[in-house]
Formats: structure tokens, C-alpha cells, sequence
């Protein structure tokens, strides 16, 4: 165990019992003030018993509550922790610019190792014959969601964003067979994503998901395109994730139009001709 013990949280919530969940959502949602906060109070407050929280500590390798503070307090002192990982306060421009770099080219590197195992072939059966498809994000995945629907529709494939928890969970509900929902997230955890995920596979559609293998989310999706990356999120806006899941969404697409063949050729021309004539007027 170490200070990045957030994460830890965050990328073990598949392997926790329901009531364990509760205690690690409201430890992800409110750290200092479980530093703050005895024992009975933390119970109370993530609407669990005592043992639980102690179980919770255990299962997470630490001997007890005091042991789960003591990380929990040297996570949130980790110095510059909203700048980048790697970047320290004395690093002259050119060099912080360079070690955010290093740190992307690195993430590119690590998701081509595990490229060779995603599921292109079977999602793109799936897509090519959707009715709709919904691109799902909460937070910072939403601008991935934004940027992928903004690339997916050229191919003539009819296609919308859901971005905030209630459109979500209203979205799944009129589901139907031939949507599908690429739902995009780092941990995999958020409760209403998961909710709405179950909710659409359930009438029938098909959920395709971008996230850490082994999350929760991973549980409800149909196909699962696993980017396990070495995310600090500590840092105000994910980099990693966020670059494996434009990288992933950028090759799906591509390889979704050379499926499509003819047709995606001559919508994807269509749709670059509209804006040569529209600049033109201007």
C-alpha cells in the first residue's frame, strides 16, 4: 500500500462486497474528512456498520482504520498533486512541457500492448448494424464522448451523447435492441453509470465499455475494450485515460468505416464537402 491509495480504491471496487462499496464511494467522495472523523462517525456516514469499515481496511491490506488514515493523509499531502505526477515546482517550462509529453508517449506505448487483445472484430459487427449509438461520459469522459460522436456520425450512423446522470439513467430506460452505448470511464465505478448500463443491456441493447478491466462497469458490459493505465488522479483532469480512450474511439472508428466500405467513403466525403462549400460562402 502507498500514498496513491485513492486509486487503490478506485481501481479495487470490483473486488469489494456491496456494503465494502459504500464505505469506499464515501471515502472517494469525502478523504479529509474521513481524516477527520473517528471510527462510529465514518460508519454512520457511509450508511454502514463499524465492522464493515474495519472489513473494508482488510480487505484493502491494512491492518485497521488507524492504518487507513495514515494513507489517506499521505495521499492529500502529496506535494504539487494538481499539476502531473511527474512535474515538480522548480522545473523550468520547457521541461514540465516535456514530462507531460514523455508521460503521454508512455500511455500510446502501454495501450499498444494490449491493443492486440480488445475486441475491434466483434464490436464493429455490432456497430455496423446499430440503430443509434449513444456515447456515454460523466466528467472528463464526456469530452471524450463529445469528440467521438462528433467522428462517428460522418460514417451515416445515426449518433448522440449522454453526459450527466439523469440523461443517463432516462436514455437506458427507453433502450432498445440495436442501440448501443459505448460507455466511457477510467474507474468504472460511478453508481448511476452502472445503473443505466444494467438498465439498457437489460431491454436489449448492446453495451460496449471503455474502462479498467475488472470494474464494475466491466460486470454489465457486453464487450469491454480494457485500458489499464497508470492514471494520477490527484491531477484535476485525467491525461492518461483520457488519451488511451480518443486513441481507442480514433481506431474504432477507422476500422468501423473500412467495415462499412463505399457507403462511410461517401459520407465521410459528403460531410467534408458541406464545410469546403459553407467556407467558401464565407
Amino acid at each position: 500500500m502507498n500514498s496513491a491509495i485513492l486509486e487503490d480504491i478506485r481501481l479495487g471496487m470490483a473486488g469489494f462486497s456491496r456494503s465494502e462499496r459504500k464505505v469506499a464511494e464515501w471515502l472517494l467522495e469525502n478523504p479529509r474528512l474521513a481524516i477527520d472523523s473517528p471510527l462510529n462517525e465514518v460508519a454512520v456516514e457511509a450508511s454502514v456498520s463499524e465492522p464493515t469499515v474495519i472489513r473494508f481496511c482488510r480487505t484493502m491490506g491494512m491492518s485497521g482504520f488507524r492504518e487507513l488514515k495514515t494513507h489517506l493523509i499521505a495521499a492529500l499531502q502529496k506535494p504539487f498533486s494538481y499539476l502531473h505526477q511527474d512535474v515538480e515546482a522548480t522545473d523550468q517550462s520547457n521541461r514540465a512541457a516535456g514530462k507531460v509529453l514523455e508521460n503521454s508517449i508512455q500511455s500510446l506505448v502501454n495501450l499498444r500492448e494490449s491493443i492486440a487483445n480488445m475486441p475491434f472484430d466483434a464490436a464493429i459487427g455490432t456497430l455496423e448494424t446499430a440503430r443509434q449509438i449513444l456515447f456515454v461520459g460523466l466528467g472528463a469522459s464526456g469530452y471524450v464522448a463529445r469528440d467521438a460522436c462528433h467522428k462517428f456520425f460522418r460514417l451515416g450512423i445515426p449518433c448522440s451523447t449522454v453526459l450527466d446522470a439523469q440523461t443517463i439513467l432516462q436514455q437506458s430506460a427507453i433502450a432498445q435492441p440495436g442501440d448501443v452505448f459505448i460507455a466511457i470511464s477510467h474507474t468504472g465505478s460511478w453508481p448511476d453509470l452502472i445503473k443505466g448500463m444494467n438498465t439498457a443491456k437489460h431491454r436489449g441493447a448492446t453495451v460496449i465499455a471503455l474502462t479498467v478491466p475488472n470494474s464494475p462497469l466491466t460486470e454489465t458490459a457486453n464487450q469491454t475494450f480494457p485500458c489499464q493505465l497508470q492514471e494520477d488522479t490527484n491531477v484535476f483532469t485525467p491525461m492518461s485515460s483520457r488519451l488511451a480512450h480518443l486513441t481507442v474511439l480514433d481506431a474504432l472508428q477507422v476500422t468501423l468505416a473500412l467495415r462499412i466500405g463505399i457507403p462511410a467513403e461517401t459520407n465521410l466525403k459528403l460531410t467534408k464537402d458541406a464545410l469546403s462549400s459553407s467556407r467558401d460562402r464565407s
